[in-house]
């Protein structure tokens, strides 16, 4: 009814005009007391195929409409499935649209260029930076001083800030980059937790765990590095106490600190690009993107991260990773 009464109110002055010479014609009749009975078959047919007219057009309106709606949707389709023109205003119309499709897909191709080089560029990058950490890594293992384990720490920050400059590169790349199947999650955790092994060392920081046989739906890489960010998070706020890392049986991961925590002021925005709140303003160097990428990450994989705290008490974050809707045969 929608469609039926745009493309009417399209139409108005057509059939206003039609209505007026109808019109007209009666009146003539009528004042001359002209038989109507003759012309009646006629106006008649008249009308019938004014109808048929109508609807024909109604129909052609529909089709245009819905082929329009989907190179809305689809803008690259643009200058390849435009509906052919009836007049010439639609001719010009339709060419300026051609001309912009076709400018559009250039801005494409250029972007997309752009960015397989930076993603290219940053990729050696991190990987010729790991290089000379791993090799620092190596000779400050013969060493156990506090000097030593203080730039392990600092090491272990920068390999971090290089992984997370690729993961924010690739958080816009295409569904190809997902790989679901189902994974354990505890062989997940565990690989997690060794990577953290030596921060609740030299933190002497407790690491609470218990093992869990569950399996879940995911992509294991951008899972890994969810965990990974929020275990991250966890240790640079938990001065001392403990960590704890629990699994429900309804496949929600949580990871717990006896951390500073946040602020209530600060929760709602926490996931935020670029926000630090007032935990990052008091000097512990936050970047403002970690939770952001989790959040992003989390996305990805279709799984759902919230979080709670209280301020001196610590923090819970809890990722959501039951997955109904998927399924794998």
């Amino acid at each position: 009814m929608r469609l039926l009464g745009r493309f009417l109110k399209d139409r108005w002055k057509l059939l206003c005009f039609f209505a007026g010479c109808a019109a007209i014609f009666a009146a003539v009749f009528f004042l001359y007391r002209l038989s109507l009975e003759p012309v009646l078959y006629a106006a008649l047919l008249c009308m019938a195929l004014g109808l048929l007219v109508l609807a024909i057009q109604f129909v052609r309106f529909c089709r245009r409409h819905k082929q329009r709606q989907r190179i809305f949707r689809q803008p690259d389709l643009l200058y390849r499935e435009m509906p052919e023109p009836q007049t010439l205003e639609e001719e010009d119309d339709n060419a300026i649209l051609q001309a912009f499709g076709e400018q559009y897909q250039k801005l494409l191709g250029d972007w997309q260029a752009q960015k397989s080089d930076s993603m290219d560029y940053y990729g050696a990058w991190v990987h010729q930076i790991k290089t000379p950490i791993a090799v620092m890594k190596m000779l400050l293992q013969h060493e156990d001083t506090p000097e030593s384990r203080m730039l392990s720490d600092e090491l272990f920050r920068i390999e971090q800030y290089a992984e997370m400059a690729m993961t924010y590169l690739r958080l816009d790349s295409s569904a190809s980059d997902l790989v679901f199947r189902r994974c354990r999650l505890d062989e997940i955790l565990r690989s997690v937790i060794r990577k953290f092994a030596p921060q609740f060392i030299n933190r002497r920081i407790r690491l609470e765990y218990t093992p869990t046989t569950l399996e879940v739906l995911t992509d294991e890489k951008w899972l890994t590095f969810l965990l990974e960010q929020l275990l991250s998070n966890a240790v640079k706020y938990t001065k001392h106490g403990t960590v704890t890392i629990s699994v429900t049986p309804e496949k929600v991961v949580r990871i717990a600190d006896t951390g500073i925590g946040i602020a209530p002021e600060d929760l709602p925005r926490i996931f935020e690009k670029g926000f630090t709140g007032y935990n990052g303003r008091a000097g512990q160097k936050s970047t403002g993107l970690g939770l952001y990428l989790c959040k992003r990450a989390a996305l990805k994989i279709s799984a759902r991260i919230t979080a709670s705290s209280v301020v001196g008490e610590g923090s819970v974050f809890s990722v959501d990773l039951n997955l109904p809707e998927l399924q794998v045969e």
